[in-house]
């Protein structure tokens, strides 16, 4: 609850979790992560000859110059519905692609038009890492094909959860996913789902 994470999941989890990373075109996830965990977003665990783009959805523009996701290796975008300011030319200035998007009513930047711009800049599989709020966002708007969930033998009890989409009152609600894969990796569980209408297509 309190937002201790390190480690759930043990070291051959994670080091499979960079596998996937290493797949990517590009890896994803909110300034809040950024904000609280400060991470690399990298590809480290594994060998790779290129690492994938670190984007981060950033409505506000509250990037901290000194992130560690602004550092080599590999390249930064951030995408924000901010104006064009002083902070948006430092943070372009020390290397970053600075992304001024649409904004939703809310003022939170349009995660299509993100979706379809990391397309044109040849983005063909993204990699979503973040927190519940964000991923939550991407759940509701229909946005992810599938998932992939390491699952530990712990018990935890209440926590942070994996995404903000409910609660849902009906069980009709629910989002629906079929899984394609489910591997022991260490003594965690790897699952891969797709979403139902996918997985019939």
């Amino acid at each position: 609850h309190n937002g201790q994470s390190q480690w759930i999941t043990s070291e051959a989890a994670r080091r499979d979790g960079h596998a996937w990373r290493k797949r990517a075109g590009a890896l994803l996830t909110g300034i809040g992560t950024v904000l609280e965990d400060d991470p690399r977003l990298d590809v480290r665990l594994v060998e790779t000859p290129v690492q994938p783009v670190r984007v981060v959805v950033d409505s506000r523009l509250d990037m901290p110059p000194t992130a560690r996701i602004l550092q080599e290796p590999g390249a930064a975008w951030i995408y924000t519905s901010a104006a064009a300011s002083d902070k948006s030319v430092l943070l372009a200035n020390q290397g970053c692609t600075v992304v001024h998007c649409p904004a939703t009513p809310s003022g939170k930047v349009d995660l299509n038009w993100l979706l379809q711009d990391l397309a044109q800049r040849g983005v063909n599989e993204l990699h979503l890492e973040a927190g519940h709020k964000l991923n939550g966002s991407f759940l509701r708007e229909n946005l992810v094909d599938e998932l992939l969930l390491y699952l530990a033998p712990k018990l935890l009890g209440p926590g942070a959860g994996l995404a903000h989409i409910g609660p849902f009152d009906q069980l009709t609600q629910a989002l629906n996913w079929v899984y394609t894969d489910i591997a022991q990796v260490g003594p965690d569980l790897r699952i891969l789902a797709r979403k139902a209408d996918a997985a019939a297509g």
